[in-house]
This record gives C-alpha cells, structure tokens and sequence, in this order.
C-alpha cells in the first residue's frame, strides 16, 4: 500500500512538473528582428528584461541551412538576424519594437555603418497577425511623425525560417569585447543604448 502510495505521488509531481513546464513555454513568444551585424543586435536584446534567449541567425533567403561564407556574399537572399524568446508580460513586443527602431538607423537600404550587403538590410520577421499589425503601424507612424531625416526602408514580412548561426556567433559581443569590431564599432551603440532604456534593463 505504501508503495503504490509513492509510485502516486510521484506521478502527481511528474504530471504537474509537465503542467507547469507547459504553462511556461505557452508564455513565451518569439520575435525575429534584422538590424545590421547581429553580432550588435544581440548584444543589445539579451540586456533587456523579460527577454529569456537572443539566437543570432539567418532568415529571409533561398538557401537551406547557408553557412556565414554564404551569407556574406549577398546571394543567399538571407539577413542576419536574432531571434528572441520574451515574456510578454515582463515587456512587450510593442517594447520590443521601440528598441529595434531606437538602436540602428531604419532607412539605410542594405547597410549599416561599414557593414555593406542585403545581409545587413533592417528586417522585421512577424510571427503572427498582431506582430504584422503593430510593426507596421509603428513605422507609418514613425514616417507620418517625420522623426528620421529620410523614408524607413525597413523590410516587414512574414516569418518562414531561422537558420542557426554557427557556435562562434552565439554571444560574440560577451566573449569577443576586446576585438576591434566589438570596442569600435558595439561597444559605443552598448552604451548610448543602457542610458535610454535603462529602466527595461535586467
């Protein structure tokens, strides 16, 4: 008796540990965003609250599984992007929107800075009809407000496949700070971003 008492208790825990397992990951969303180098675009994200992950990646192409050599010659159709898991009761992808359009200039076609190429375009990949609704809106409103010197060029569309970029992206900026292209270039945009959005960071 009292063994079948422990094999019962056990599966009550086993099945609410999956209950809760489940309500967890029903909480989380995705947004998938292109800003340039996403070496820069995850550096940023991950900083923020409510956001669990940042995968840097490639979307938007006609290459299954292209490799970063790939990508950077331009022929791919991809963008380099990161995909972000959040919580959207800790922020919000409306929150989300604001970030990417405050931390890269939307109306350079192809090109960020020194980085030149359709991989660097400034993408929106919507997960669903509410996402497609609020980026839009957001930058009619942006382009109605006049609040950039030129036309947002920023691509919205609907989002097929995230192709993982290789292990050495993942998390460059943390593990690369001293490299060139991470003091010169990230590190600058790291900092103008933790002073305007300091009170969404973790």
């Amino acid at each position: 008796m009292k063994l079948i008492n422990l094999t019962l208790s056990i599966l009550v825990l086993i099945l609410l540990n999956h209950e809760l397992s489940a309500q967890n990951n029903k909480s989380m969303e995705l947004a998938t965003f292109g800003t340039g180098c996403f070496w820069c675009t995850e550096a940023i994200f991950e900083q923020l609250k409510g956001v669990e992950s940042a995968i840097s990646g490639y979307s938007g192409g006609k290459v299954k599984n292209p490799t970063y050599k790939e990508i950077c010659t331009g022929e791919t159709g991809h963008a380099e992007v990161i995909q972000i898991t959040f919580d959207p009761e800790i922020i919000t992808y409306k929150e989300l929107l604001e970030v990417f359009w405050q931390t890269h200039d939307p109306t350079t076609l192809n090109r960020q800075g020194v980085d030149v190429g359709t991989q660097y375009r400034s993408v929106i990949f919507y997960h669903n009809n509410e996402q497609k609704e609020l980026a839009e809106g957001y930058k009619k409103k942006l382009d109605e407000a006049e609040v950039y010197n030129n036309p947002i060029v920023t691509e919205i569309t609907n989002y097929n496949t995230l192709y993982k970029a290789e292990d050495y992206h993942q998390n460059y900026y943390d593990n690369n700070k001293l490299q060139s292209y991470c003091s010169f270039v990230i590190t600058p945009k790291i900092e103008k971003f933790r002073k305007v959005f300091k009170n969404k960071l973790k």
